[in-house]
């Protein structure tokens, strides 16, 4: 039987409509998060260059486990949306006509209430738990020890006598879809909306009902996130100063385009 707690939630989410899309307007996220991205470039990009030296910092201690490396990249996926909390904040000030900076950023880093916090540690349960569930996939059965980029291209992704590759793609799929049906509009509306209003159980009821009413377009979405990512990764980490952001805004967009809100 439900409890308290999810009857409140879903009181919560229902108070919230989701409105129809057409399938290719995730690009129109894209072209609006662009915008936002040059309106606020200092903050914007500072958000992608924490972001890129991140993951150098991830290359420089697991550079000789391969094996942890690839996990620790495909879960930095995983809790992003947390960290691009100061950027829906940015997105949102100039959506009211403001002109937003760092003091916007650290206004919404600054816990008024443990929403946010709760989230955060919840996805980061959920990527450390692919990281070490990655980990002892390949370490497990990988015919040779994989000790490095070049040993997990030869010996994972282009081996003819293994599916190995292709199974943790899809381990990884399962894993991480719930998480992303979880987080597509959530956090966003976390940041835009008081306690009061919605909490984190009713923000995941809302993602949800969001992705079940639009698979199409989000399944878009999140081959555009995946895809531009992957782009800013094999760019040395460099792309991501300024994909990172740029996915952040349009994030935000996604949410005020797909939920339609109580008026305050």
């Amino acid at each position: 039987m439900p409890n308290r707690y999810s009857e409140q939630a879903l009181r919560e989410s229902r108070a919230f409509g989701v409105r129809p899309i057409p399938v290719l307007r995730p690009l129109g996220w894209l072209a609006r998060g662009w915008q936002d991205l040059w309106q606020a470039p200092l903050a914007s990009l500072g958000h992608g260059l924490a972001m890129a030296l991140f993951g150098a910092l991830l290359f420089a201690l697991a550079h000789d486990r391969f094996w942890l490396l690839a996990g620790a990249f495909s879960g930095f996926l995983i809790v992003a949306p947390i960290l691009a909390t100061g950027l829906y904040a940015i997105s949102r000030e100039l959506d009211r006509g403001g002109r937003p900076g760092w003091r916007t950023v650290r206004e919404a880093w600054r816990p008024r209430d443990g929403r946010l916090i709760v989230f955060g540690v919840l996805l980061a349960f959920a990527g450390t738990g692919w990281v070490l569930c990655s980990a002892a996939f390949v370490t497990s059965f990988a015919a040779d020890p994989i000790q490095n980029p070049r040993d997990f291209l030869v010996k994972v992704v282009l081996n003819d006598d293994s599916h190995l590759f292709e199974t943790w793609l899809m381990l990884g799929a399962v894993l991480a879809s719930p998480v992303f049906a979880s987080t597509v509009v959530a956090i966003p509306a976390l940041v835009d909306l008081p306690p009061g209003k919605l909490g984190v159980l009713g923000a995941v009821f809302t993602s949800w009902r969001v992705v079940l009413e639009h698979p199409a377009p989000i399944a878009l979405w999140a081959a555009l996130i995946l895809a531009l990512t992957l782009i800013g990764m094999a760019t040395a980490l460099v792309g991501l100063v300024l994909i990172a952001p740029w996915l952040g805004h349009a994030s935000w967009h996604a949410y005020r385009d797909l939920v339609t809100r109580r008026p305050d």
